[in-house]
């Protein structure tokens, strides 16, 4: 009879070393840190390091880590005989899937101008993704897990105590027309009460809503020359290079519009990500970027009219509202009563599934746009709010 073998010890938790909270995630944030002799326990995210071997020779790199750092190759040994973990740069990506900061809308549509769409790193991740996603390879997969997370990472840094609002709708909401314009004014209404706009990152009344973010930073008549300037390319298609064109073309108008958050994702690469919103955490995977955003619009989310994405996002926001699994139930804003009622009567069930529970008063339907903001400080008030066709 063979004994019974002893049973594994438990692992020991590692000690916690001084910086183990801290990022590093700039040359010049790197430089600070090092000067004082010592990266224990640091994470250096992405940052170029070739012109520092000296310094990282002379430091303790007990603990840290160095995720995708491009080093010389002594640098590397030196560390990693201090104690640091060395993840190495991988070569060929069109991505960083180690990067420390969410994507600008430069750095996505880079080459737009000489080459158009197709050229910049944004079709080129897209491309990527699409020779990757089916096959079964392992190693693709890891490399998009880490890259979503590290996004999840660097815009939970960005959004560190901000005010969030999530503004829903169709991508097809096309330029030049009223429903556009209605989007882009609510987005310039939240930004200037305070708020943070997040959207899905992508065209149409998610473009819109960065817009109007973007723009509430200048005085009203920008926005009314920046959407006739826009109406000249109504959609991404057929030319989604025409159409970042005339965006870039208002940028460079009025540059340094006021902040917005995009969170758009490759799986749906036909959408472009939209060049209004600062702040682009792009994903690969779409669940979770869904629940990101939604999850992150901890000051309510204001639904426009759309369709079957639209209306997956409500329910994906009801359901941790109806359990309260996040907390207190936050504001939900139904825009266009004939939509939600007669088209895709989502109000309806929505009033059922809030009834009795402590999401109902933080749910409203409203006939226009323009009584969106007025509802959503209602409701975040504790004040006595009706909702439309109740």
């Amino acid at each position: 009879m063979q004994p019974t073998p002893a049973p594994a010890p438990a692992p020991r938790p590692s000690p916690r070393l001084p910086g183990g909270d801290r990022e590093i995630e700039s040359l010049a944030e790197f430089d600070e840190i090092a000067a004082g002799g010592s990266l224990a326990g640091c994470r250096v995210q992405a940052i170029d390091l070739m012109a520092r071997t000296t310094v990282l020779g002379a430091c303790d790199a007990t603990g840290a880590v160095f995720l995708g750092c491009a080093m010389e190759q002594s640098a590397v040994d030196a560390v990693r005989t201090a104690g640091a973990l060395v993840f190495p740069p991988v070569p060929g990506l069109p991505f960083d899937p180690y990067r420390g900061l969410l994507y600008t809308p430069e750095e996505l549509f880079a080459g737009l101008s000489e080459g158009g769409y197709e050229a910049t790193p944004d079709a080129g991740a897209y491309a990527w993704f699409q020779e990757t996603k089916a096959d079964g390879d392992v190693f693709s997969s890891m490399l998009r897990a880490i890259h979503d997370d590290s996004i999840s990472d660097a815009l939970d840094e960005l959004l560190v105590s901000a005010r969030v609002v999530g503004v829903m709708g169709g991508h097809a909401m096309a330029r030049g027309t009223e429903a556009y314009e209605g989007a882009a004014r609510l987005g310039r209404s939240l930004a200037r009460a305070g708020f943070t706009v997040a959207t899905g990152g992508g065209p149409g009344a998610m473009e819109a809503a960065n817009l109007g973010a973007y723009a509430s930073v200048f005085r009203d008549e920008m926005l009314d020359e920046a959407l006739e300037l826009l109406a000249k390319a109504p959609s991404f298609t057929p030319s989604v290079t025409e159409w970042a064109r005339a965006a870039f073309d208002v940028r460079e108008r009025w540059p340094s519009g006021g902040a917005s958050v995009g969170i758009p994702t490759w799986f749906y690469g036909h959408e472009p990500p939209n060049a209004f919103a600062t702040h682009l955490a792009k994903y690969f995977a779409n669940a979770t970027r869904e629940d990101g955003l939604l999850a992150r619009s901890n000051a309510g989310v204001i639904f426009l009219p759309g369709a079957a994405g639209t209306l997956q996002e409500i329910f994906d926001a009801a359901t941790p509202n109806y359990y309260e699994s996040r907390g207190e139930p936050a504001p939900m804003i139904l825009v266009n009563r004939e939509h939600w009622t007669e088209r895709l009567p989502a109000w309806p069930l929505l009033q059922a599934l809030a009834r009795g529970r402590s999401m109902e008063p933080k749910i409203a339907l409203v006939d226009s746009v323009e009584e969106a903001p007025a509802a959503l400080s209602a409701i975040t008030s504790g004040g006595d709010f009706s909702p439309s066709g109740v």
